[in-house]
């Protein structure tokens, strides 16, 4: 056997084994482009940018508000639908005087045929005859819809816009039984206000297509243009004819509910007899 001190010799003698090279080390993710990441930054800025703006636009417009008359002593002799009608005779009014103001603005040439200093001028002399019932001279005393067939018509020489708006408000006043002011013993036909929304529908449709003997359109009111939409006409006329409508179903149906009221009185009446108790 070979002595501790040989083995230990021999083994000192052997060369060393060569070391393991070290292993290659990989990124946990590869490194980002650079282009990739200015997409990444432009995206997220877009993103804010979309965030912000959508915060800006939710704020809400300052459009107005709802708001009644004040109380007077008149309403003490006045039902929930007379004051409904007041109401919508009114707006209709506006909408009457924002027509003209609309028609004159595009029809400058009119106002001056009444003699009228200027359209604001012009403006009040027709308000004042459409409020107090006065005839407009130019319409030779015809009222309502004789007065809307003459407004219209292509030989029409005077302001067209003042008669034209006369008669509309005539037309609609008349509907509602020629008064402005409404109480307990006052009624109304529903009839006669679904009739006037269908003569302002007419009416609008005449004035939209008929021309003069020149082929020139009546007045001008709507443009479709590939470049200028205007439609504020169509759309004050439709807010007319909305009310009217609205009116005439909300009086048909308050009729009609005052009938059956009335037959469920007389048929549970026998029902609702008190029982004698001594």
């Amino acid at each position: 056997m070979r002595s501790r001190s040989a083995r230990a010799r021999a083994a000192a003698a052997q060369p060393l084994p060569a070391p393991a090279p070290p292993r290659a080390t990989r990124p946990p993710f590869p490194p980002e482009p650079r282009a990739a990441g200015n997409r990444r930054r432009c995206a997220s800025s877009a993103l804010l940018l979309a965030l912000a703006l959508a915060g800006c636009g939710s704020a809400p417009a300052d459009r107005g508000e709802v708001r009644g008359d004040g109380f007077s002593g008149p309403e003490l002799l006045q039902s929930e639908g007379n004051r409904l009608t007041g109401a919508e005779l009114r707006a209709n009014h506006l909408s009457l005087m924002l027509l003209a103001d609309k028609l004159y603005r595009r029809n400058p040439l009119e106002w001056r045929k009444n003699g009228a200093a200027s359209r604001e001028a012009a403006l009040a002399q027709l308000e004042a005859a459409m409020i107090n019932g006065q005839p407009w001279p130019p319409l030779g005393g015809r009222r309502d819809v004789a007065a809307l067939s003459a407004a219209l018509a292509p030989d029409f020489a005077g302001d067209r816009v003042a008669a034209f708006i006369f008669a509309c408000s005539d037309t609609i006043v008349t509907a509602h039984g020629g008064k402005r002011d409404f109480y307990y013993l006052d009624s109304i036909d529903p009839q006669h206000l679904y009739n006037a929304a269908r003569n302002m529908e007419t009416a609008l449709w005449i004035l939209n297509t008929r021309r003069d003997a020149a082929g020139r359109p009546l007045l001008l009111a709507n443009e479709i243009g590939p470049e200028t939409r205007n439609l504020s006409f169509e759309r004050e006329f439709g807010k007319i004819i909305g009310r009217l409508d609205l009116l005439a179903t909300t009086m048909t149906e308050r009729y009609r509910r005052a009938a059956i009221s009335y037959l469920q009185g007389v048929v549970a009446a026998p029902l609702l007899a008190f029982l004698p108790v001594k």
